[in-house]
Formats: structure tokens, C-alpha cells, sequence
């Protein structure tokens, strides 16, 4: 009977303790708050309170960890994974006084480009070329340096703030795009190319030199008579060849594109694949071979002048060289896969000139790659000995035709072309 009295005590003791720990924690609260069945088996909160609804389309936050030094409800990381925290900054961020400063005198000025942008409608967006003119002539480090200056333009308006006299330079160069005397003109851009430099030995007294930045680079300037008795003669010879001779039409101060590149496909790589045969597959490549001419113009205010930034291009595929790569299987352990190396040549131009527009300017870059390579021999591909593609003696000639109201001048008579002809050998 002791034992039966004291087992029964026990029990009821562990039922006591199981009610009293399933009690919620309110100590004034006599009896727990009735549950749903859908919600009895949720984890709660160390305090007793339900756990929060989260929804998938807000930002989850945090509860809890103060301690952690996150304040509660902060957003989490962008990984949205629970414990993750916001990078917080290295470096010290104020807000600042407020009030642009102005320690150099700084002012604020808005031009009005309206009158420019409405008559462009080659491009989206004409009022990019005001703000690359302006860095060209200021130069990049103007802007992000001390004094403090910045530019912002939109299709109405170039809002500039920074010395008087930045703004004075700002102010010739818009004056240059918004004058009504330079709309759009007509330019020639050719590009040629000779076997020889010889050309120079007889057109050097009519060449003028002009200087230039970019080292291998030549410059010079002809009087548009001298100009065309040059071209006459260079067409004479049989290592002449034009590949490009457009008559662009250029708003000033915009940007325009001669190109020509053909695709070059090469196996560059092999990725392995040993459920199939012959375990690995080719990964082909793409060389673009070819050429591209840029001319950015922009006239002077009276039109007697004009600075241009030509940026050429040339890429030249050479010849691929062969390497083999050990791709053993288990039907062949002695197999071999062939991936092609491409040996290219670049040639790089960009350059700013500035000649008058009653002279033709004509540069030089030397004996380079050609810019339309013939196409590659089989033979040439087979036999690495055999000899690197031509080279040739590369010109780009540029020529200034004039406003596009402005009448075409006549063709020259046959008497005259004659006549400046025999001109042209007598001088040699």
C-alpha cells in the first residue's frame, strides 16, 4: 500500500508539471488561450506570442537582434536570407553643407541648344556631341578635379557650373554648333591604299606638313588643285587601290562610320564529351577582319576652319596556327583534336587635326595591314612557312565640300584638266 500511494504521487506530480509548463506566460491569465488546430504545431516566440505572417511580396525584417547590432525591423540583405545585414561603408558619408561650393569663383550658366538639336535627326540623342566637343577641349580632368565643376545636358538646355573662364571656353564651343552657318555639310572620306611609299619621292613639294601626336603617323595639307593632280597620277599605278570613297553627309559636330569587315571562323577550343563520339565537340570562334573609319567634324564659327577627330581601325587575321590537344578515349587512347591559335595585327588611330577648309588633309599611317585583306589562300593555311599577308602604305584623305545650300561647283573642262596636267610634269 506505500508503494501503490507513493507511485500515485509521482504521477500526479508529473501532471502538475506538464499543465503548469504548458500555461502561457501571463502569470495573471488563469487558463491558455484556445488554439486552431492549423496553428498548434507553429514554433512561437520565447515570450508566447504567435509568430508574425510574413508576406512573399514585402521585404522580410527582423524581430529581434539589437544585440547584434541591427536594430529590430531592419530589412535584411539583398539575399533576403535570414542573418544576412547590410553592407555598411568603409569610408565616412556626410550630407554636407547643402551649397555647392565656390572657392574658385564658380558661377552657373544654362545655354539654349534647342536650335541645334531640332535640326539633327541622325541620331537620338545630338546634344551627347556639345558634351564630348566641350571634354575635348577642356579636357577630362576639368570635371573631376578641383575646382568643383560638372555638366548636365538634356535635349533643351546644357546646364554648366565652373570658372569664368571654363565658361567662356563652354560657351565658344556651343556657339559653334548652335550657328545657323554650320548645318549640315557635305565631307569626302576615302581610304587608300599603295604598295610603295615611293608616291612621296614626287608629291613631296606639294605636301605641308602638319603635326601629329600618335607616333608612326604622318600629316599633311594640299591645295585642292595640287590634290587632284596627286590623286590623277596615284591612280596611274598598279599597286593603287581605293576601297573606300563615300560623299558623306555629316551634321557638324556628329559622328560618322565608314566600315568594312567580313567574319572569320576559327575552332578555338574543344569541350570534352564522353557520352558521344568522338568525345569532345569543337567551340568555334569569330574574328571580325576588317577595317573602321570614324570622322567626328566640327566647323569654326566663321567656316574657315574645321578640327576633326578620325579614329581608324584595322584588324587582320594573318593565319591560324595549329595546336593539337590529347583527347584519349577508351576505344582510342591515342586521339587528337586540332584548336587553331589566331596570330592578328591591329592598327589603332585617333588623332585630332585642324586645317582650313579651303585645304584637303591627308594622313598617313604608314605601312600597315591592309584594310580589306584578299581572301585567305588554302595553300597559305596548309603551309605555315609561307609569306605573312600584304602590307601597304595606308591614306586617308579628307575634304571639306561645303554646305549642303551651297550649289556644286561645275566639272572642270577637259582643256583645263589638261592643262594642269602637263603642269604637274613639268615641275619634275
Amino acid at each position: 500500500m506505500v508503494l501503490k500511494g507513493s507511485a500515485l504521487l509521482l504521477l500526479l506530480v508529473g501532471f502538475a508539471g506538464l499543465a503548469w509548463a504548458q500555461a502561457p506566460g501571463d502569470p495573471g491569465s488563469d487558463r491558455e488561450a484556445p488554439r486552431s488546430s492549423a496553428g498548434a504545431n507553429k514554433w512561437r516566440a520565447p515570450t508566447g506570442a504567435p509568430p508574425r505572417s510574413l508576406s512573399n511580396s514585402q521585404n522580410v525584417r527582423r524581430t529581434s537582434g539589437e544585440e547584434d547590432g541591427i536594430p529590430a525591423g531592419a530589412p535584411l540583405g539583398a539575399s533576403g536570407a535570414a542573418g544576412s545585414r547590410p553592407r555598411q561603408p568603409i569610408a565616412r558619408v556626410t550630407e554636407g553643407s547643402g551649397v555647392l561650393p565656390n572657392d574658385a569663383g564658380q558661377v552657373w550658366r544654362e545655354y539654349d541648344i534647342t536650335p541645334y538639336v531640332v535640326r539633327v535627326t541622325s541620331t537620338n540623342r545630338p546634344e551627347q556631341a556639345i558634351v564630348d566637343w566641350i571634354l575635348r577641349d577642356t579636357g577630362y580632368e576639368a570635371w573631376h578635379s578641383e575646382p568643383l565643376g560638372f555638366l548636365s545636358v538634356n535635349r533643351r538646355t546644357l546646364r554648366v557650373y565652373h570658372t569664368p573662364q571654363m565658361q567662356s571656353a563652354v560657351a565658344d564651343v556651343v556657339d559653334r554648333f548652335v550657328n545657323t552657318e554650320a548645318e549640315t555639310s557635305a565631307f569626302s572620306l576615302r581610304v587608300i591604299t599603295i604598295g610603295h611609299p615611293d608616291w612621296r619621292v614626287k608629291a613631296k613639294p606639294m605636301l605641308k606638313p602638319l603635326a601629329v601626336q600618335t607616333q608612326g603617323i604622318q600629316a599633311w595639307l594640299l591645295a585642292r588643285e595640287d590634290a587632284a593632280l596627286l590623286m590623277n597620277e596615284l591612280r596611274k599605278r598598279t599597286d593603287f587601290r581605293e576601297h573606300s570613297s563615300p560623299h558623306l553627309l555629316v551634321n557638324n559636330g556628329q559622328s560618322t562610320t565608314v566600315a568594312s569587315t567580313r567574319p572569320r571562323t576559327f575552332t578555338r577550343d574543344i569541350t570534352l564529351r564522353p557520352e558521344a563520339w568522338p568525345a569532345y565537340e569543337p567551340e568555334l570562334g569569330q574574328f571580325d577582319e576588317g577595317f573602321s573609319l570614324e570622322l567626328s567634324p566640327l566647323l569654326s564659327l566663321d567656316g574657315n576652319s574645321i578640327d576633326a577627330v578620325i579614329k581608324c581601325n584595322i584588324d587582320q587575321l594573318e593565319r591560324l596556327v595549329p595546336v593539337m590537344l590529347d583527347v584519349p578515349t577508351r576505344v582510342a587512347s591515342g586521339q587528337r583534336a586540332k584548336v587553331e591559335v589566331p596570330q592578328i595585327t591591329h592598327c589603332r588611330l585617333h588623332e585630332r587635326f585642324r586645317w582650313p577648309t579651303d585645304h584637303i588633309l591627308l594622313v598617313g599611317l604608314g605601312v600597315v595591314a591592309t584594310p580589306v585583306p584578299a581572301d585567305p589562300s588554302p595553300l597559305r593555311a596548309a603551309i605555315p612557312w609561307t609569306p605573312s599577308p600584304s602590307r601597304a602604305d595606308l591614306l586617308v584623305v579628307v575634304e571639306a565640300k561645303g554646305k549642303l545650300t551651297e550649289p556644286t561647283a561645275p566639272a572642270p573642262n577637259t582643256t583645263t584638266t589638261q592643262r594642269d596636267m602637263q603642269r604637274y610634269r613639268g615641275r619634275y
